[in-house]
């Protein structure tokens, strides 16, 4: 018969299980090509010309990480050119990689938070 002692230890394994799961998760993303720096998404913008207005995407940062033709100087923006060019598309498959890094990474901290409140609770009890 299962002892309470017991039945925490096999929760406890199974969080532990999940958690490396969701890491082999990221490693295979993080494998899968290069992952846009946190905080960036893509942004479509409008460029007038003489006679037509034309739509271009950039990749936005909150804060200046992008190299500049200046060697000292860091922008928040990197022209990714019309919509389907392969710097756009790439910049789009980058975000997307950090929107499921960062959303996998959030289950792992409320899993790995669980587990400390799982081994508190049986401290509580001894």
């Amino acid at each position: 018969m299962k002892t309470k002692e017991d039945d925490l230890i096999s929760r406890a394994e199974l969080l532990q299980q999940t958690i490396a799961t969701l890491q082999i998760m990221i490693q295979q993303i993080q494998a899968g090509g290069e992952i846009a720096p946190s905080g960036c998404c893509v942004s479509r913008y409008q460029a007038r010309g003489k006679q037509r207005v034309y739509w271009y995407y950039k990749l936005h940062a909150a804060h200046p990480i992008f190299p500049t033709a200046q060697p000292d100087k860091l922008s928040k923006y990197k022209h990714l050119g019309k919509a389907g060019s392969p710097a756009h598309v790439d910049a789009v498959m980058q975000v997307a990689r950090r929107t499921q890094v960062d959303y996998l990474q959030s289950c792992i901290d409320s899993l790995r938070q669980n587990w400390v409140d799982l081994y508190d609770s049986l401290k509580k009890k001894k």
